[in-house]
C-alpha cells in the first residue's frame, strides 16, 4: 500500500534580512504561511530506493542523486527501499519552498510507510541538516522564523485569498543574496515579537509595513518582477502584493475568493508563459 502526502508551497508573507554574519549566513525574520497548492509525494514499498518525477515541472527539475527527496529518504533510513514519485506542480527556483516542502513530505510519507513511529517534532529536528526551510515545512503551519531561519515559532495565520504569479523563469537564491550584499542592504533587524494577527487586515498591515528586503535585489536581477509587482499592487482586487522569498514568485492578497480567481484568470490570459494560481494561504 502506498502513502501519498501533500507538499504545499511555502509563502513568505514578510521577509526582513540583516547583514551577513562572519560565516556568510544572514539573520532574518519572516512570517510564513502555507498555500493550498503544492507538489505531491507518493511512497510505495520497494526493495531499493528510486525516484520518478512527473507533472508540469518534471522536465525542468529532472532527477539527480542530490535531489532533496532522495536525500531526505536516505537521512531517515539509508538501508530501506521505496519507490518514490514526485508530482512537481510548483515552478523550480521560485521562492516558494518547493524543494524543502518536497523533502518534508518525503519524511512524513516514509515515516508512515516504514512504520517508524517518529513524531512530527522528531522529523523536524532530523530534517534541519537538509536546509533551514525543511523543519517548518514538516510542521506545515504558520510560523515566525528568526535566526538564520532555524528558530521557528508557531503563529496563527488567518485564511487569506491569494494569487501566486511566477514569470516563468527560475531565480536561484544565491545570486539574489549576493546582489543584496553588493547593494549593502543589510541592516540591524528591528526587534519584533511574533505577530498575533486577529484577521486578514492585520496581516496586510504588517506586510505593507515590513515588506520583503530581497525585492530590490531580485528585481535588479529580473526587472520584470518590478513591473509584475506594480501591476498587482495597482489592481483594485488586490489588498497588497509582495515577493515570496528570493523570488521569482510574487503574490497578491485578494479582497475575496472571487477576486482571486478573476485576477488569476486575467493574469493567465495576459501572458501564457506565466504560472498563475488562485489559492488560499494559512495552514496547509
Amino acid at each position: 500500500m502506498s502513502v501519498r502526502v501533500f507538499a504545499p508551497a511555502k509563502i513568505n508573507l514578510t521577509l526582513e534580512v540583516g547583514r551577513p554574519r562572519a560565516d556568510g549566513y544572514h539573520l532574518l525574520q519572516s512570517a510564513v504561511a502555507f498555500a493550498g497548492v503544492g507538489d505531491w509525494i507518493e511512497a510505495a514499498p520497494a526493495e531499493t530506493l528510486s525516484l520518478t518525477v512527473k507533472g508540469p515541472f518534471a522536465t525542468a527539475l529532472g532527477v539527480s542523486d542530490d535531489n532533496l527527496v532522495l536525500r531526505a529518504a536516505r537521512l531517515l533510513d539509508g538501508a530501506r527501499g521505496a519507490a518514490l514519485t514526485l508530482e512537481k506542480n510548483l515552478p523550480i527556483a521560485s521562492g516558494i519552498g518547493g524543494g524543502s516542502s518536497d523533502a518534508a513530505a518525503t519524511l512524513l510519507a516514509l515515516n508512515e510507510l516504514w512504520g517508524l513511529g517518529k513524531t512530527v517534532d522528531e522529523l523536524a529536528a532530523l530534517s534541519a541538516s537538509l536546509g533551514a526551510d525543511v523543519p517548518v515545512c514538516v510542521h506545515r503551519r504558520g510560523a515566525w522564523m528568526t535566526g538564520v531561519g532555524e528558530v521557528v515559532e508557531p503563529i496563527d495565520v488567518p485564511d487569506l485569498n491569494a494569487v501566486l504569479v511566477n514569470p516563468g523563469k527560475p531565480l536561484p537564491t544565491p545570486p539574489v543574496y549576493r546582489r543584496f550584499d553588493d547593494l549593502a542592504l543589510g541592516l540591524m533587524l528591528p526587534d519584533r515579537d511574533a505577530p498575533a494577527w486577529r484577521d486578514g487586515a492585520a496581516v496586510v498591515a504588517d506586510m505593507l509595513a515590513w515588506g520583503n528586503n530581497l525585492e530590490s535585489p531580485a528585481a535588479a536581477l529580473m526587472p520584470e518582477l518590478g513591473d509584475l509587482l506594480e501591476m498587482l499592487r495597482a489592481d483594485p482586487r488586490s489588498s497588497c502584493a509582495a515577493l515570496s522569498g528570493s523570488g521569482a514568485t510574487c503574490f497578491a492578497i485578494a479582497k475575496s475568493a472571487a477576486d482571486a480567481h478573476a485576477l488569476a484568470a486575467d493574469l493567465g490570459a495576459r501572458n501564457r508563459d506565466w504560472w498563475v494560481c488562485a489559492t488560499t494561504l494559512g495552514r496547509a
